[in-house]
């Protein structure tokens, strides 16, 4: 019994430790590498992306975060009316995985 209750708790610590960095942001310098390796799309093809979306508006710094299930591309958009939202895309695909406005509180 306390073999298996080991190899629970062994388990446990594994896993909680695989999530807790499921969510990190990427090294700018690690990025060239994951497009060769077709991981995620070219940062240029993702701001496009983002372009589309939000024609007219400015955007910030994008990050790329390596969640559990993949890439995300997230980035905040302002138009000049003050308006802001926060996009983030599927690295890998493009596509859309949030657009919301930004409300202020």
């Amino acid at each position: 019994m306390k073999t298996l209750t080991a190899l629970f708790t062994a388990a446990a610590l594994t896993l909680t430790a695989g999530l807790t960095h499921a969510d990190d942001d990427v090294r700018p310098e690690h990025i060239p590498q994951l497009v060769k390796e077709g991981k995620i799309l070219p940062m240029e093809q993702l701001k496009q992306e983002v372009e589309k979306l939000h024609p007219g508006a400015t955007h910030g710094l994008p990050e790329l975060d390596k969640r559990f299930n993949g890439y995300e591309y997230e980035v905040e958009v302002r138009y000049p009316d003050g308006r802001e939202y926060e996009v983030e895309l599927n690295a890998a695909t493009g596509g859309v995985l949030k657009n919301e406005l930004d409300k202020k509180d």
